[in-house]
């Protein structure tokens, strides 16, 4: 998708939630990247959606810094665009 060679470094397991309710719980996979001017790492993972795998990827640049900021980036990205 970013177009880097990619390896595989780690499988993180998340569960974030809101106000005491679930909102995503998932496996975040971490991968060092290169070929990329501003990362040096990506983040992905999937999940389902009204039967259909959706894949998510996240580049690791501010606020992006970890597995679970990749995923709550996501999450705030999917809200601002559903409204």
């Amino acid at each position: 998708m970013h177009r880097c060679k990619a390896s595989h470094e780690a499988s993180t397991p998340i569960r974030e939630t809101f106000r005491e309710q679930v909102v995503w719980e998932g496996v975040v996979e971490s991968f060092a990247i290169s070929g990329h001017p501003k990362a040096k790492r990506c983040y992905a993972w999937s999940y389902q959606d009204k039967g259909e795998t959706q894949y998510v990827t996240a580049l690791e640049i501010p606020p992006v810094e970890s597995p679970i900021t990749a995923v709550r980036a996501a999450i705030v990205a999917e809200a601002k665009g559903k409204k």
